[in-house]
């Protein structure tokens, strides 16, 4: 066993833009269209909604990047808020993600991995005589056991397949998302130059329901255009391995942010093109359907529902490998100070931190258990935005605290821009009470969950740091 504790830096800003892209492109350019659609009944709000989204991940990564190019660490925003809030503010961030946020984030990528896979070669039932076992009626963990088995084992290899070390999980996500823009390209390139396309469908504003549409409809249809966009700020976990940090990963994050969009918005266009609005809310309502799939199927026929589940496959592997590499550092940074479980501090001989991946992956594989796809999505972004506005309103605190402090970048806009992401996050918190109080609250009882845990954390560690002072 390699006794170094301190991880390699071993990535370029190109590497450092695949990594931005593989944590965000996943599931979402897929699926998360349908529900859009039936919510806000309108073609033209839903393409305002995925540029609204994306103009709003936008300002949120380049005022992160200002951040990162202060502090830039292995962590993430667990390091960034010891330095703008306090030591109990970060460990509950750190929980927050283990717990509900990345772990969540690779519980449902993997399911819909699964989802797909079953639909080009139908898994063999698996315990279908226990698929009405629930708790408190809301959760059935033994309902379509045989695709949530499929999810457990892909994060299972996953999890081992980035023991390797990063390097290998890097090359590999490189290679996932040639596939996966290569998939991408041809539905818009045949989809927008077919027949069936209708371009000007694309802009209608006037609802099918004939209501106006609502500020709530907006922010709840948002909810589900950011779980398509959710992850650009992980990058920032693995700060620690790459070169020249500072200039390298908020240049990432800017770059990858900016191609996503433009991929995002054309594709979905393309869907919308292809599928009226009713077409896109009967999909929503069947719970069995994949927009992206019937999209296809209206130019390539039966064929084409076999080219894009097989993408939809590829995509989310590479978004569930990505977020299972990139999460675990962050775990790995608070053992190394004391504030998590000691084992997760361990490193092996491919300086990956081993026990850290394995502890993230078991309680993956947990939360596969618990839910439907769309609960585990709308938890994590009612989640990540209190996260995502803290971290913004950082860059105030920050100019405050430390005027003189050296900064690569800083954030254009400011302070609008900033100021934009911080409101919008706040809005969107309390939207998603109104709209989702469930996922709302299943969300914030698991984050509240730290607080006990960082209790006991703060008390032990008090006592070591004093044993070694007595020894000395």
């Amino acid at each position: 066993m390699n006794n170094s504790q301190q991880l390699n830096r071993s990535l370029g800003l190109g590497m450092v833009v695949v990594v931005v892209i593989g944590n965000i492109i996943g599931s979402g350019v897929y699926k998360k269209v349908a529900p859009m659609a039936a919510e806000l009944h309108s073609s033209g709000w839903v393409l305002i909604c995925w540029v609204l989204a994306g103009i709003i991940s936008l300002f949120g990564a380049l005022s992160n990047a200002e951040i990162a190019s202060m502090l830039a660490d292995t962590g993430g925003e667990y390091v960034y808020y010891q330095k703008i809030y306090n030591r109990f503010f970060a460990f509950i961030f750190g929980w927050s993600l283990f717990i509900v946020i990345q772990t969540a984030s690779i519980s449902a990528l993997a399911y819909v991995f699964s989802q797909s896979l079953n639909s080009i070669v139908p898994l063999p039932p698996v315990l279908s005589s226990w698929q009405h076992i629930n708790i408190a009626g809301v959760f059935y963990p033994f309902e379509n056991f045989n695709v949530k088995l499929t999810a457990i084992l892909l994060i299972l290899v996953l999890t081992w397949l980035n023991s390797l070390g990063i390097k290998i999980g890097a090359r590999f996500s490189a290679g996932i998302l040639m596939l996966v823009f290569t998939g991408i390209l041809t539905i818009i390139i045949f989809g927008l130059s077919s027949p069936h396309s209708h371009i000007g469908n694309v802009f209608e504003m006037k609802t099918t329901n004939n209501l106006p549409v609502t500020f709530s409809a907006v922010f709840t249809s948002m909810l589900a255009a950011f779980w398509a966009y959710q992850g650009w700020a992980t990058v920032g976990y693995i700060g620690g391995e790459v070169r020249n940090q500072y200039k390298n990963i908020p240049r990432g994050i800017a770059i990858g942010v900016f191609i996503i969009i433009a991929t995002y918005v054309t594709v979905n266009a393309t869907y919308l093109s292809l599928l009226p609005i009713t077409t896109l809310e009967n999909i929503y309502r069947s719970q069995n359907m994949v927009a992206a799939i019937e999209a296809v199927k209206v130019f390539w026929g039966s064929h084409g529902g076999l080219f894009i589940s097989a993408l939809i496959a590829v995509t989310t592997l590479g978004c569930t490998h990505a977020t299972i590499l990139v999460s675990c550092r962050t775990y790995f940074a608070m053992a190394k100070q004391g504030m998590f479980f000691p084992k997760l501090a361990k490193l092996n001989t491919a300086h990956a931190p081993v026990n850290s991946l394995w502890y993230q992956g078991t309680w993956a594989c947990i939360l596969v258990l618990s839910g439907t796809f769309d609960q585990l999505t709308d938890m994590i972004i009612f989640a990540v935005f209190i996260y995502y506005g803290a971290t913004t309103l950082g860059v105030f605190i920050l100019r405050k605290k430390m005027p003189d402090a050296p900064r690569p970048y800083k954030v254009w806009g400011y302070p609008v821009v900033p100021a934009i992401v911080v409101l919008f996050s706040a809005a969107l918190f309390f939207n998603t009470i109104y709209a989702r109080p469930r996922e709302a609250a299943i969300g914030m009882v698991l984050m509240l969950t730290g607080v006990p845990i960082y209790l006991v954390l703060r008390k032990r560690k008090k006592k070591h740091d004093q044993a070694m002072i007595d020894e000395t």
